[in-house]
């Protein structure tokens, strides 16, 4: 009897192990994966149980002790129960809050679509699969595009010439049953084009305003770190871009786990990422050899009296033209740099001096464009760097040249330098000792280097070596260089004074605060706004306007700054948007249709969506998930900024083509409330106002 009870108990656990394993790792799914596991679940838990009443009834009816081993066995089996009900909670929570995520309609008609290929032609491996949103109605809401592709993978590997069509209607045929396509039909030679189900539309909307803005998660949790430019003097309009790219970068990617987790505040992105600022402030390089070097001759009492330097940016123009002019002068800035890391305590105060400098203008800006970062400088690295150059020589990677200690790293040709001849180290020396730390020691999934273009090279060279000693597997970590352009002048040079000094953004950001206030009280708002609500308005503008400028134009590139067209409340600028989403939220107050209102219609109204521009409303609010991916994917903003454009013209033709609100002619007033159209206007307001929360602009209820 009692072997029996021992082999019940035993099977009862490997069961229990077999189900926390089959658990785990799906935790974090999308509830459309958990869900196709519940019957796994179910036939898990119904053994169980059946084994926990057998071992029940053994002991009841069969023996009147037990034997340590058995003992030791129901203490597992107990353990193992309360982690599998624990674990049970967990996957119930996490089903829960992906029911209430918006869906990424793009990504289910891949799923869809990836189905009937993989039905249609087996034997294909990696078929490709384009699904696209459609550019013109006519031509449907979305379009597949793979039988062309495949169209081509068949003549090259297999010698069969089918045509796209042939292939098309085979793929139409095995679309599996789901819950969003209404029909599809196959045009030229081979586009399918997708119809989108009116009621699957209604109801994701629904969702979206009972539920809010909350994208789907993807995948598992990784940990993502970000690093800007080094800044030395006071933030001039090219470094301001740095640091806006890199922050806004950050913001952009932050759905998914503030939504689960509610935790981790403006650090969470999609795809379930913790993300780390870092402001790499006060480098130990010739710049501050410099400054040290001119501060000890304009300032010799500096470790006594504390130097008054009011212009960090004119100081260090005066030293960099006397380590330019003073061949003397340069070589003490060398040695500077050589004492500053070798952390001799004079040397280390003048550059604790310097940086508060930097730090306290800095923080101006930071608080004017609600800017948060780690500071973590060259210093934190410096001691790493001696086991940086030791583990290169230990892996035989070091050469010697004219006394320096340099890496060639495959496919560039010009080598690293880790140790310069006087036994200093460099910038190659600091960018890969923060590279293994943040690999190694920080455990970084992704990494993002937010600098200007003209360190692509520099960067390369560094991952790449990072890749030759063996830190990370490209394959599996993924390193990304930011890059993005200088801003110009409208004479398209480099934006500048009229002395031609470099631009300081504190300069540029108290003049958009004049401009801002000139527009509203041109626009008589002075006169309908209170004292506190010009002024916020002052600042949404001024600040959005500033920051969409730069987020609206491909990183990459160059772009001119201009206030006029910053400031313009037409076309695609801060200003209009800012406009419109007031004018969207004054429709429901106007109509005297409060929040609660609109949640109770929310939860019992079907939105109609038979006008054409409803129809086009509803799907382009439905796209944000979309976005939000492509911009994890090549971490360009202004894909973004042409969305939110996009939804405010789409809202726009909504609005002058189904009437809201229905009022008398004559009288004025109010005859009908279309509440679907209300609550369209709704979720177009949240969309944007979630937009405008990962842009970093603030908006007004009132501009």
């Amino acid at each position: 009897m009692e072997a029996r009870m021992a082999e019940a108990a035993a099977r009862l656990a490997r069961q229990a192990r077999l189900y926390l394993r089959s658990c785990t790792p799906h935790l974090l799914l999308p509830f459309s994966e958990t869900h196709c596991m519940s019957v796994s679940f179910a036939f898990q838990e119904n053994e169980i149980k059946s084994l926990t009443a057998e071992i029940e009834h053994l002991k009841n009816f069969g023996c009147l002790g037990t034997s340590p081993s058995l003992e030791g066995l129901r203490d597992e089996n107990a353990k193992l129960k309360y982690r599998l009900n624990f674990l049970q909670k967990s996957l119930q929570e996490e089903r829960s809050k992906a029911m209430k995520s918006m869906i990424n309609v793009n990504s289910r008609l891949q799923e869809i679509f990836g189905a009937a290929i993989r039905a249609a032609y087996p034997e294909l491996e990696n078929p490709p699969l384009v699904v696209t949103p459609s550019q013109q109605p006519k031509f449907g809401d979305y379009q597949c595009n793979s039988a062309m592709g495949i169209t081509q993978i068949l003549l090259k590997t297999r010698e069969q010439k089918v045509s796209p069509r042939e292939i098309a209607e085979k793929i139409t045929k095995h679309i599996p049953a789901n819950e969003c396509i209404e029909k599809v039909e196959i045009a030229g030679p081979g586009f399918i084009n997708v119809h989108l189900r009116k009621d699957f539309v209604s109801k994701q909307l629904s969702s979206l305003l009972i539920n809010g803005v909350q994208p789907p998660a993807i995948g598992k949790r990784k940990k993502v770190r970000m690093a800007g430019s080094r800044f030395v003097s006071c933030a001039h309009v090219d470094k301001a871009r740095a640091t806006l790219q890199m922050y806004l970068k950050c913001l952009c990617f932050k759905t998914c786990l503030r939504f689960l987790r509610k935790v981790f505040e403006k650090s969470l992105l999609l795809c379930s990422l913790i993300v780390s600022r870092l402001n790499h402030l006060g480098d130990w390089g010739t710049q501050f050899g410099m400054l040290i070097a001119h501060l000890q001759d304009k300032f010799p009492d500096y470790l006594t009296v504390s130097p008054p330097i009011g212009d960090l940016q004119a100081f260090y123009k005066e030293s960099k033209r006397r380590f330019d002019t003073e061949e003397e002068f340069k070589k003490r800035a060398y040695q500077c740099v050589v004492l500053l890391q070798s952390k001799d305590p004079d040397f280390i105060k003048a550059w604790e001096l310097i940086c508060d400098v930097s730090r306290k203008e800095f923080q101006k800006i930071y608080n004017c464009l609600d800017v948060t970062l780690t500071e973590r400088g060259e210093s934190f690295y410096h001691d790493m760097m001696k086991d940086i150059v030791k583990e290169f020589e230990d892996k035989g990677f070091v050469q010697v040249d004219d006394g320096r200690k340099v890496v060639f790293v495959p496919g560039f040709s010009v080598p690293l330098t880790i140790m310069k001849s006087d036994g200093g180290y460099t910038y190659d020396t600091s960018d890969l000792a923060a590279l293994r730390h943040r690999l190694l020691e920080e455990k970084g999934d992704i990494l993002i280097y937010v600098v200007d273009s003209g360190q692509s090279v520099h960067l390369q060279t560094v991952f790449a070596a990072g890749q030759m000693i063996g830190w990370y597997d490209p394959k599996v970590t993924r390193i990304t260089h930011a890059a993005f352009g200088v801003v110009l002048g409208e004479d398209k040079k480099k934006f500048k004074t009229r002395s031609g000094d470099t631009v300081r953004l504190m300069d540029l950001l108290e003049e958009g605060l004049k401009r801002a206030m000139d527009k509203l009280k041109d626009k008589e708002r002075d006169k309908v706004l209170t004292a506190e609500e010009l002024k916020a308005a002052q600042m949404s503008v001024a600040f959005g306007c500033i920051k969409y400028a730069d987020l609206s134009h491909n990183r990459l590139n160059d772009y001119v700054f201009s206030f006029d067209k910053m400031l313009d409340d037409r076309g695609n600028t801060a200003a209009y948007l800012l406009y419109a989403f007031t004018r969207i939220r004054a429709i429901a107050r106007l109509a005297s249709i409060d929040e609660d209102m609109l949640q109770k219609a929310a939860r019992e109204e079907v939105l109609i969506l038979d006008h054409e521009k409803e129809w086009k409303l509803g799907k382009c609010i439905l796209r944000f998930p979309e976005i939000l991916q492509k911009i994890l994917d090549d971490l360009l903003l202004h894909t973004l900024c042409d969305y939110l454009y996009e939804l405010a013209t789409t809202f726009t033709e909504f609005y002058d083509n189904c009437y809201c609100v229905e009022k008398d002619r004559q009288s004025g007033h109010i005859v009908k409330v279309n509440m679907w159209r209300l609550l369209l206007c709704e979720a177009t307001a949240m969309i944007m106002a979630k937009g405008f929360d990962i842009l970093g602009i603030k908006p007004v209820q009132r501009m």
